[in-house]
């Protein structure tokens, strides 16, 4: 433990100065400061000290300011500000872009909203080059696919924060800063230059998706097929505004948002059919399906980092090594937040997976001891488990970013989660065995039809009662982190008790 110390320093400084340049910009002088005061630090330990223990304190906590420093400056060079003057100079004007679709269009219900890579600005005639992304709201039809080259006409605008319905402030323009996109064009006039020009191996892999879906949705009707895109591979914005908002009421939003549960489903069922297998093997089949799922529902990285979370929860099971998958998880975090910062306060996805992934770790052991009296049985304790755990871990962060509480949440979940497994199975043996011949997957698509039925009218059940949910429209960032700093003593104290148990039988 004590060799681990300047990793976990390492790990908490690099976040830190993520975090608070992630609110209040510092700047490079910050950085540069910092980086002075670490090295004044270790040079007063090194040269100017002589008590060997004080040394080491002095030494990592210079480490830690540097680590803190290397935070700050990885946020300013992502967060570096854009100089393409050409479209800051025709802001909220008519413009002609070209740019290319540079992401899966994503399908809501008043239309189609496309990432385009902006390209170049064409001004009286002359075409001079761009280099921001955008996002543009478009018509059904005619149909954009990624990797479309697209001569875009229509009012240049910088996105804008809104309130959602509880009164808290959506930071709309961070969460769209996360992936570099600085500007929007609602309905504009859009021609088509040509197609085919992104990544072939990501084209493939969305067009493979999207025959998918459209396999399963020749025989499973709406609104559950649908859900079962959301559940199978995140396509939840075709379930529509009202449906969205029974899941959330109701507390069961997160399955039909692509996440690291729905993929630890999935690689836990894969498990469970190879448990004839040594562990090796069926763990090995576990994360091979992870693997293949993620590359299934089109890489990106979203569903990157939720795969990478999911391989974390299947290892944490499958060995029992609490320590050791702590120090994974963590720096599968710093990786990730090295190679994008942001995610670190405006990727709710990022941070819910990262959370829940620690309660799985965690938290289920200790809730698992106090449900004894669940049976055993068709997974019924593991489900409820795995439902309490990661609720009350995410609940705060809920709570500070959406202002909402699910009071029916609990038993909706355990109601519901112990059908997922077998209604994403059905449902993807529908969508393959269709491409051999839709009639062969009739009976698959009527059993996950049957499953979808129940869940459906599961929620729409309790999110129509008068208690569902209700609204906490103040719940700010210091009591967040006091709870979750209070989930860490009790977590550490009971670990603690359940250590001494065991030692003493």
């Amino acid at each position: 433990m004590e060799n681990a110390k300047p990793f976990y320093i390492l790990a908490f400084g690099f976040t830190g100065g993520i975090f608070l340049n992630s609110f209040h910009k510092m700047g490079f002088s910050f950085f540069l400061l910092s980086l002075l005061i670490s090295l004044a630090i270790f040079v007063y330990g090194k040269f100017l000290h002589s008590d060997a223990l004080n040394k080491k304190t002095i030494f990592l906590a210079s480490f830690f300011i540097f680590a803190f420093a290397l935070g700050l400056l990885r946020y300013e060079i992502k967060d570096l500000p854009n100089r393409d003057t050409m479209l800051q100079e025709n802001l909220e004007q008519k413009v002609i872009v070209e740019g290319v679709v540079s992401d899966e269009p994503d399908k809501r219900e008043n239309g189609v909203r496309l990432t385009v890579s902006f390209q170049n600005i064409i001004d009286e005639e002359k075409t001079f080059p761009v280099k921001a992304k955008g996002i543009m709201t478009a018509d059904f039809y005619p149909e954009y696919r990624y990797g479309d080259i697209l001569r875009i006409e229509g009012k240049l605008k910088k996105p804008q924060n809104f309130q959602n319905e509880n009164g808290k402030t959506f930071d709309y323009v961070s969460y769209l800063g996360k992936d570099d996109v600085s500007y929007e064009i609602s309905f504009p006039k859009i021609e088509i230059i040509s197609r085919g020009n992104g990544n072939f191996i990501k084209a493939k892999l969305y067009d493979f998706k999207n025959k998918f879906i459209g396999n399963f949705s020749q025989s499973i009707p709406e609104p559950h097929s649908s859900l079962l895109s959301g559940l199978l591979l995140g396509a939840k914005q075709s379930l529509g505004k009202d449906l969205l908002e029974d899941f959330r009421k109701a507390g069961v939003i997160h399955i039909i948002v692509l996440s690291g549960y729905n993929i630890t489903i999935v690689a836990e069922a894969i498990m469970s059919a190879f448990s004839f297998l040594p562990k090796f093997g069926s763990i090995s089949f576990g994360a091979l399906g992870i693997v293949l799922f993620a590359i299934m529902t089109g890489g990106s990285a979203t569903v990157i980092r939720a795969s990478a979370m999911a391989l974390l929860v299947v290892l944490a099971r499958a060995t029992r090594r609490q320590y050791d998958i702590t120090r994974a998880l963590i720096i599968v975090g710093l990786f990730m937040l090295v190679q994008n910062p942001k995610i670190l306060v405006f990727d709710s996805s990022f941070q819910l997976s990262f959370l829940a992934t620690l309660a799985l770790i965690y938290v289920s052991p200790i809730v698992e001891r106090k449900l004894q009296f669940i049976t055993p049985r068709f997974k019924l304790r593991e489900f409820a488990t795995a439902t309490i755990s990661t609720q009350i871990f995410v609940l705060p962060l809920l709570l500070y970013k959406m202002g909402e509480l699910s009071l029916v949440g609990l038993p909706v979940n355990i109601l519901i989660l112990a059908f997922i497994p077998l209604t994403m199975l059905f449902g993807f043996l529908a969508g393959a065995v269709s491409f051999i011949s839709v009639a062969i997957s009739l009976p698959f698509a009527f059993i996950s039809y049957a499953l979808l039925s129940y869940e459906l009218k599961i929620v729409e059940i309790f999110s129509s009662l008068p208690f569902a949910s209700i609204s906490i429209p103040y719940f700010p960032m210091w009591l967040m982190i006091g709870v979750y700093a209070v989930y860490g003593v009790v977590i550490y104290r009971m670990r603690d008790i359940a250590n001494s148990i065991s030692t003493e039988h």
